[in-house]
């Protein structure tokens, strides 16, 4: 794909479209009216999109607590995360999940976890049968800097190394780690190098940058696609709420460092809008009241939907056995 301004133009859209229904979010947990835990990736879109303008409809992707972007660069239904959030039936979970529960196998959604990178090893199983199928789909896990100190990544990315297994393992470094700095947790700021003694190339990207990150994903995706293994992208960025919740710059009542206000001059939805200007496009107010509409209309539906009936909350538990008489 070709990245002109008719591509700019669609990743722009893209990142307005996920900050804000993320500030939407954020206005109906300060109220109360969402009362699941919501982790927002506001500051954080260009990684999303990025990453899913490289993927093909068929390739699948594999989240975390932080993944409302992730899900509607992939194409998720917007009304579908405002009712799982709402924890309504209408919800892509059924209602049952809430924010970090996020699904939508038909756009190649295949779970959100808020287990810290619990599905990382997922990603790397989704792609050990795609090579086994002979497919050339390609699977991307979304880790946070946090996820890189698990034993199962080094596991996962181990044996996607060892089967040369269509995998990308995308970093999203924002770096803290709830509200440790990876000073606190690291001797080095070197995430990208995690992937070395597996034999995993690395690199580190601007995570701001959405035309940055795109380039450097559809590199290694179309080197996983002709069976060259997996690859490690360290997204640099910053996100600027807390770590769970609406506020700014707080983390689990912790404030931190003071970067926010650095890191929100390079708002890469600003950059991008810059950029598009320089460009003569001069329709972009236009386009973000659609996206308001669109935005509107979603959770109005999402509002109308009901919750789901107490008799079900066993549903899914556990397997259902039919028994033959």
């Amino acid at each position: 794909m070709r990245m002109n301004t008719e591509w700019r133009i669609a990743c722009w859209e893209k990142m307005i479209l996920i900050r804000r229904a993320e500030e939407t979010i954020a206005g109906m947990v300060e109220t109360g009216e969402v009362r699941c835990p919501c982790h927002l990736c506001i500051g954080q879109e260009a990684v999303a999109v990025g990453v899913c303008a490289a993927l093909e409809a068929t390739d699948t992707i594999w989240g975390g607590h932080r993944s409302h972007g992730h899900y509607l660069a992939k194409g998720g239904s917007l009304e579908g995360l405002f009712a799982e959030v709402l924890l309504k039936v209408t919800g892509c979970s059924s209602g049952r999940g809430g924010s970090m529960h996020l699904f939508a196998p038909e756009v190649g959604i295949l779970g959100t976890v808020p287990i810290v990178a619990g599905t990382v090893p997922l990603a790397v199983g989704a792609a050990f049968a795609y090579k086994t199928r002979e497919e050339k789909n390609v699977a991307v896990a979304f880790l946070g800097d946090g996820s890189m100190e698990e034993g199962h990544v080094h596991e996962a990315m181990n044996l996607a190394s060892l089967y040369q297994l269509p995998v990308l393992f995308v970093c999203e470094n924002n770096l803290y780690s709830s509200h440790l700095h990876w000073s606190e947790r690291r001797v080095a700021d070197n995430l990208f190098c995690a992937g070395e003694l597996h034999s995993i190339p690395g690199e580190r990207v601007d995570g701001n940058d959405v035309a940055a990150v795109y380039h450097s994903v559809r590199w290694a995706v179309a080197r996983a696609r002709r069976g060259g293994g997996p690859s490690l992208l360290e997204c640099r960025t910053f996100r600027w709420r807390g770590h769970v919740g609406a506020s700014y710059d707080q983390d689990v009542g912790v404030q931190r460092r003071g970067e926010l206000v650095d890191w929100m001059r390079r708002d890469p939805i600003q950059a991008l809008t810059e950029r598009l200007g320089e460009e003569g496009v001069n329709d972009l107010a236009e386009r973000e009241r659609a996206i308001a509409d669109r935005i509107g209309q979603a959770l109005a539906e999402a509002r109308r939907a009901a919750h789901p009936l107490p008799d079900r909350v066993t549903k899914f538990v556990w397997r259902e056995a039919v028994c033959a008489r």
